[in-house]
């Protein structure tokens, strides 16, 4: 039933064992003070080393890159230190792991960057969005967005050398590659969606000028470790986080273009996952399959069947499990066995410790 799942595939420079993919998930559980990655993590992600690759959860770039409290960063010696205890636990149980790059631009609060104003494509506030902050105890405290300022061509220049920088340092740090994060609201979406992107300068108003940003971090990210170790999330339909585009496809289908153009090694689509979100249309997928020749990972509400089935179409390459993975650290195992999955506590998804991140038993101690 499961058989296309576990077929190898080549991705970029590396070959992976399957095509089960473990996708970026926020759990805050990074150490304080200085949001660096610990050894409860190194364990989370090493007991989920079965996945034939593992992304990490979002990590900020800067200071000014941080959306929520209790989130890893990548930017000093002691963040790099702490990654490395994770990426060496991961590969002794023979995993392979991409770190996915990270600024939320507008999506965060002043207490979460040091008191300093949001920067974004645009000063437009999201609406009805809240992130969290640390309030003084063990529950995220929730808060309302604040209004960004338009960010300066030398913001735009800094913000570009810092995802350059932030991929040199995930190699430093022992990851095999990182995945841009220019999905789901944060800020390279607020360039690339035109509700979110009033400009009037050479990186807003038409397509191609709202695409600008993308490119160009894109090009530094290949220019400092290869194109073969990157890959790009993109979200085309959700609207997480306030962000909207009046054309989806046409915007997307022409993004998925351009990073073809990088020859980088996948392309990973977030499908809207909520109750009643819009189903991605087949000929969505199939004229982002016409334009990008790399690997394609979809990720959202996939079963094995679902995913089955997606990986044999031809529009898909790798399903990336989200929620399932919380839960199910031997997930690969489960799906080729046909065993059933647990389901997680969505209590403990953000922040606490050990409870709801590592004793999920694999279904053998189970």
């Amino acid at each position: 039933m499961t058989n296309a799942l576990f077929q190898p595939l080549q991705v970029g420079r590396f070959r992976l064992a399957n095509r089960i993919v473990m996708p970026p998930m926020t759990r805050s559980r990074a150490s304080q003070p200085g949001d660096v990655a610990n050894d409860m993590m190194a364990t989370y992600y090493a007991q989920r080393a079965s996945a034939g690759l593992i992304i990490g959860e979002g990590t900020q770039i800067s200071p000014m890159g941080k959306g929520y409290a209790w989130t890893p960063g990548i930017y000093s010696d002691e963040q790099i230190a702490g990654w490395r205890k994770v990426t060496d636990a991961v590969h002794a149980e023979g995993g392979l792991m991409f770190a996915q790059l990270w600024h939320v631009g507008r999506v965060t609060h002043p207490d979460n960057i040091g008191g300093e104003q949001p920067i974004s494509a645009s000063a437009i506030k999201a609406e009805n969005v809240k992130v969290f902050i640390d309030n003084g105890t063990d529950a995220p405290g929730f808060v309302d967005v604040v209004e960004p300022r338009e960010m300066t061509h030398d913001d735009i220049q800094h913000v570009v050398a810092q995802f350059g920088q932030a991929a040199k340092n995930a190699l430093l740090a022992g990851f095999d590659g990182i995945e841009l994060h220019a999905a789901n609201g944060y800020l390279i979406n607020q360039f690339i969606d035109s509700q979110s992107n009033h400009r009037t300068d050479e990186y807003g108003g038409s397509l191609a000028n709202r695409l600008r940003f993308l490119d160009e971090v894109v090009t530094a990210l290949c220019d400092a470790i290869g194109a073969d170790r990157v890959g790009v999330r993109l979200a085309p339909l959700t609207t997480l986080n306030g962000t909207v585009d009046d054309h989806p496809e046409e915007t997307y289908v022409a993004a998925a273009k351009l990073l073809n153009q990088h020859d980088i090694a996948y392309l990973h689509i977030a499908e809207a996952d909520w109750e009643d979100a819009p189903l991605m249309p087949q000929d969505f997928k199939r004229a982002l399959r016409d334009v990008f020749s790399g690997a394609i990972i979809y990720a959202g509400k996939y079963t094995a069947e679902r995913a089955e089935q997606a990986v044999q179409s031809g529009l898909a390459d790798l399903i990336g499990f989200g929620r399932p993975f919380v839960a199910n650290p031997d997930l690969p195992a489960r799906i080729q066995l046909g065993q059933p999955w647990a389901k997680h506590d969505p209590d403990t998804l953000f922040g606490g410790a050990e409870k709801g991140l590592i004793d999920y038993p694999t279904y053998s101690a189970a």
